[in-house]
Formats: structure tokens, sequence, C-alpha cells
């Protein structure tokens, strides 16, 4: 009986809370959630747990200006890869990144979780911008 009460109680809490929270609130969660699951699996054992990079091999992901400046094309990046040469906080990189193989979708959630960590505060990168900047890969 205890244990009921504990229980209901609980999902009250947990109701109100989530009840609380916008739309947007909810979709960014599930964006940064699952973009922090992807970015481990996919991505963290080039440019690091902390995003910090490897040395004057791969880039790191802390420099908010070059992903504020380059946020149109970061998507194809990670769609197609990188092969060209780079300069990220005054440093060359001139490493290849190979293409990820992911969704749009999946690529909208590693952005947003990238661009929501390391230093970095730019909100949700919704699977609509994603597309477009797809589409606009040269």
């Amino acid at each position: 009986m205890k244990f009921t009460i504990i229980a209901i109680f609980f999902i009250a809490v947990i109701t109100v809370v989530y009840s609380c929270q916008s739309d947007e609130k909810l979709e960014y969660m599930r964006y940064y959630t699952t973009g922090q699951e992807l970015y481990k699996t996919r991505c963290q054992n080039c440019h690091g747990a902390q995003g910090e990079g490897l040395a004057a091999l791969i880039p790191p992901l802390t420099d908010s200006v070059y992903l504020k400046t380059n946020s149109n094309k970061l998507a194809c990046y990670i769609k197609n890869g990188l092969k060209l040469p780079i300069l990220v906080n005054g440093k060359p990189f001139n490493g290849e990144m190979p293409p990820s193989g992911l969704a749009p979708v999946e690529i909208a959630q590693v952005l947003t979780y990238v661009q929501n960590n390391f230093g970095n505060h730019s909100g949700l990168h919704s699977v609509e911008q994603v597309n477009k900047e797809l589409e606009a890969c040269n």
C-alpha cells in the first residue's frame, strides 16, 4: 500500500513537470538526448568526450565561433564527410572526416547536442533546417 502511494505521487510529480514544459522545450530535449547518444557512439571516438578533438589531426567542437559561422554547412560535413582544410581556433586541420551514414533526423539530433554542449549554446537544430542545408550541399 505504501509503495502504491509513493508510485502514484512519483507519477503525479513527473506529469506536472512534463506538462509545464512547452512543446518546443520537449522537442529540444528529445533531440538533445538522442543526439548525445549518437555523439557517444558515432563522433566521440574522434572528437573526444568533451569535444576537445585530437591534437592537430581532428578539430575540436569547442569553438562556438566556428560552429556559428559555419552552421549552415555542418549538416553537409556530417552527411558527406569533409576533405577541405579548415581553420578552427586559429589552427589548420587537414584531416579527412568520413561520411557518417546518418539520416537527416539523426544529423539534426547530433547538431542539437554539439551546438548546445562544449561551451556552445545555439538551441534546436531541426530536421527541417538539416534538409534545407543538405539540399544546398556542393
